[in-house]
């Protein structure tokens, strides 16, 4: 259990990463609240990295922090960056869906608990990206609608 949580950290760690660079590739193409919408998104994937190695940390295991993968830095479109990150939501939910087998069946009883968490928070994480999909596809190429979607995705709340 150990072992893949560790892994687990990575992940997210590469999550956080993806999103960055996602910000950045939304900078690049002047488009502030998407860029600051995957910002957001970035810190989040850090805070939920975090949460895993606390958990580690807390029950007396070693933490192993991994080299992190370069990630993609540009995409076709906004639509083809958010259709990676949704495609990327959902190898994590399949990863923490893993872990919750495991932790059934080593009997983690704390393991199992803390990643019911992260189920929640998978269905939540697709579920938005989901609807930011929609929404550009909704928009096509529009300037108008793309701008719409840039000032709403400006909004989003951290913390």
């Amino acid at each position: 259990m150990e072992e893949s949580i560790n892994k687990q950290i990575n992940e997210e760690f590469y999550s956080a990463y993806l999103y960055l660079a996602m910000s950045g590739y939304f900078e690049s193409v002047d488009l502030p609240g998407f860029a600051h919408w995957m910002h957001a998104q970035y810190l989040e994937e850090m805070e939920h990295g975090m949460k895993f190695w606390h958990h580690l940390v807390d029950r007396g295991g070693t933490v192993k922090l991994y080299a992190i993968q370069e990630p993609q830095r540009e995409w076709d479109s906004p639509l083809a960056a958010f259709q990676a990150a949704l495609e990327h939501e959902r190898h994590i939910t399949g990863r923490i869906h893993a872990l919750v087998d495991l932790a059934e069946e080593v009997k983690d009883r704390a393991a199992y608990n803390l990643l019911q968490w992260y189920v929640d928070e998978q269905v939540e994480e697709e579920a938005s990206v989901e609807a930011i999909i929609a929404r550009l596809e909704m928009v096509g190429g529009s300037g108008n609608g793309m701008l719409m979607v840039d000032r709403e995705l400006g909004q989003r709340q951290t913390g």
